[in-house]
């Protein structure tokens, strides 16, 4: 079984920053792309960034320069650096991972980033 933990969300006022982690442990035989998405209430969950497994990233056009993803192979684990944060970034922010040779996904259960104006 493959799990993945999300960490590091909170509270935090407009402007300011955090850093969420997502450790992926298990049977892991390669991890291809990770990424991160959001949900907001009565809202779908939307893509916010992803990053290969060589590297390449692509971000929502509404993250763009204020968040980074990164991702550090020898621990399984993807970051999502997240800078000048809004009011809006409020949401449930949950780790994807497509692991293994028929590239199934795996979800972490989220963590809850709040932004007060």
């Amino acid at each position: 079984q493959v799990q993945l933990v999300e960490s590091g969300g909170g509270l935090v006022q407009a402007g300011g920053s955090l850093r969420l982690s997502c450790a992926a442990s298990g049977s892991i035989y390669r991890i291809n792309a990770m990424g991160w998405y959001r949900q907001a209430p009565g809202t779908q969950r939307e893509l916010v960034a992803r990053i290969s497994s060589g590297g390449t990233t692509n971000y929502a056009d509404s993250v763009k320069g204020r968040f980074t993803i990164s991702r550090d192979n020898t621990k399984n684990t993807v970051y999502l650096q997240m800078n000048r944060l809004k009011p809006e970034d409020t949401a449930v922010y949950y780790c994807k991972g497509t692991i293994g040779l028929l590239n199934m996904d795996y979800w972490g259960k989220g963590t809850l980033v709040t932004v007060s104006s």
